[in-house]
C-alpha cells in the first residue's frame, strides 16, 4: 500500500521526538509498502530541526513544510500549526498526484489536521484514519486549565467530532477511551486500539556510549555509595516533576541521587529550583540522543515516571518512556491515577499516588528495601510484558489490519 501519514512533530532518531510515526513507518516499509511522512520543519519536541524540503529516512519519504519557530503553548504555536495545516491543504492536490495513497493518517496529536487528511483522503479514494495521541481538546482543559469555552478548546471540539464522524479507521494509543470517543458520535467498530512500543532494533545493537557528564555523574553517585534513581524523558507540566523534586529535598541524606535527562517547556524552571534549594542529590543534565537512552537505563538503578492528578488519565496512559524503563529491565517507580497502569499490569516496580512527595519517598523506600534479585525479577518481567505486546513489529501490523479491514489496498476504496 501507499501510506500518506501526517504528522506535524514527525521526528526521526537523529532529530528526536515524535518517534512512534517513524518506527510504525519504517515497519510498514520493511513489509513492502511506500510511506510518505508529511511534517512541519520546526517542532517543540524535537533535539534538531530539519530544513523545509524532501529527504529520505530509513526508506521512509519526508516531506517537511516551512513553519515559523515558536516558545510555549500560545499564539506562536496556533501560528505554527495554522501555517503548516494551510500549506498541506494546498498541496493536497500534488501530494496525491505524487504518492497515490491508499491510507491517509491524520496523526498530528491536535484533531485539526483530520480537514486536511479528509482533503487528501477524498482527492485519492484513499482510506481515511484518525490516530489519537491525546484527547484534545480534553487534554489543555484538563491538563493546562484552557476554558472549554475557549476559541481554540472549540476549535478542537468540533475537529474532533469531524474526526469520528468522517474517518474510516480510529486508531487510539489510550486503552479506555471508548465510552467518550462514543459520546462524540464515533461508531466503535472503527476504533483499534494501538499503544505505543519499543523497536527491538535499538536493543539489539550495541548502545551509544553516554555523554561523558551523563556517565560521570552517575559514577560518582556510585562512588559515593548511593543507589541511583533516573528520569529521562520531557520535562513538562504533565511529568509532575516538582514532586520528584520535592522527594528529593525531603531525602537530602539519603544515599539516593536522582539524574535525570531531557529537555522541555518547565526545563529552565526546574533546573533554577534545583540551583535555588541547593538539591546536591540531583542533577539534571540536559537531553542525551535516543541512540544513549538504553545506555543510560542500563546504568541507573531505578527509573522514575509521575503523573499530574487529572481526570484526564481516567481515559488511559501509553508513555514512550515507560516502554523503555521496561525494555532497559528497570525497575519502575510510577506515580499515577490512570485508568491503566502498565507498571502494576507487568509486575515490575511500584506504584504510587500521584503529586504526593511522601507517596514517592514511600514507594523509593519499597524499591531500596527489595533485595537484588527482588529488584531483578521486577525488571525481568517487564522485558517479557513489552516484548510480548509492544514491539513495534507487532504494532505496525495491528494498525494496518485495521486498516484493511476497512477496506485498505490498491484498488479499493472505503
Amino acid at each position: 500500500m501507499n501510506i500518506l501519514y501526517l504528522n506535524h512533530y514527525a521526528g526521526s532518531p537523529a532529530l528526536g521526538m515524535e518517534y512512534r510515526p517513524y518506527y510504525l513507518a519504517r515497519e510498514w516499509v520493511r513489509a513492502g509498502h511506500k510511506v510518505t511522512m508529511v511534517g512541519a520543519d520546526f517542532s517543540h519536541v524535537r533535539s534538531r530541526q530539519p530544513t523545509a524540503s524532501s529527504e529520505v529516512v530509513d526508506g521512509i519519504d519526508y516531506r517537511w513544510f516551512k513553519t515559523p519557530a515558536y516558545q510555549g503553548n500560545g499564539l506562536g504555536r496556533v501560528k505554527n500549526i495554522a501555517a503548516f495545516l494551510k500549506q498541506v491543504w494546498q498541496q493536497a492536490p500534488a501530494l496525491v498526484a505524487a504518492h497515490k495513497p491508499d491510507v491517509v493518517i491524520a496523526s498530528s496529536t491536535y484533531p485539526m489536521d483530520i480537514w486536511v487528511a479528509r482533503r487528501l483522503a477524498r482527492l485519492a479514494g484513499a482510506t481515511l484514519v484518525f490516530e489519537v495521541h491525546d484527547l484534545w481538546p480534553l487534554s489543555p482543559i484538563e491538563l493546562s486549565g484552557m476554558s472549554p469555552w475557549h476559541p481554540f478548546a472549540l476549535l478542537c471540539g468540533w475537529a474532533e467530532k469531524t474526526a469520528y464522524r468522517c474517518a474510516d479507521v480510529v486508531i487510539s494509543m489510550l486503552p479506555k477511551v471508548h465510552a467518550h470517543m462514543a459520546s462524540r458520535g464515533l461508531d466503535l467498530r472503527k476504533l483499534t486500539i494501538v499503544p505505543n512500543g519499543i523497536s527491538p532494533d535499538d536493543w539489539q545493537q550495541q548502545p551509544e556510549p553516554l555523554k561523558p557528564e551523563v556517565a560521570q555523574a552517575i559514577a560518582q553517585a556510585r562512588q559515593a555509595g548511593h543507589t541511583v534513581l533516573g528520569y529521562a524523558g520531557s520535562m513538562g507540566l504533565p511529568n509532575a516533576l516538582d514532586t520528584l523534586l520535592d522527594a528529593a529535598a525531603s531525602m537530602r541524606s539519603a544515599p539516593v541521587s536522582v539524574v535525570m535527562v531531557g529537555d522541555g517547556h518547565e526545563r529552565a524552571r526546574l533546573v533554577q529550583r534545583i540551583a535555588d534549594e541547593q538539591l546536591a542529590n540531583v542533577h539534571w543534565l540536559g537531553p542525551i540522543p535516543k541512540a544513549q537512552i538504553p545506555s543510560f537505563l542500563a546504568a541507573i538503578d531505578l527509573a522514575y515516571i509521575g503523573w499530574q492528578r487529572v481526570p484526564i488519565y481516567r481515559f488511559g496512559i501509553a508513555p514512550n518512556k515507560l516502554m523503555d524503563y521496561l525494555m532497559a529491565g528497570c525497575p519502575v517507580l510510577h506515580a499515577v491515577e490512570a485508568g491503566n497502569d502498565p507498571v502494576a499490569e507487568a509486575g515490575c516496580g511500584v506504584t504510587v499516588p500521584p503529586e504526593s512527595a511522601e507517596a514517592v519517598v514511600s514507594g523509593l523506600n519499597t524499591l531500596l528495601q527489595a533485595s537484588p534479585d527482588e529488584r531483578r525479577a521486577m525488571g525481568e518481567r517487564g522485558r517479557a510484558f513489552v516484548l510480548a505486546e509492544h514491539t513495534y513489529p507487532v504494532l505496525a501490523e495491528r494498525f494496518l489490519q485495521a486498516c484493511r479491514a476497512a477496506g485498505a489496498g490498491p484498488g479499493t476504496s472505503p
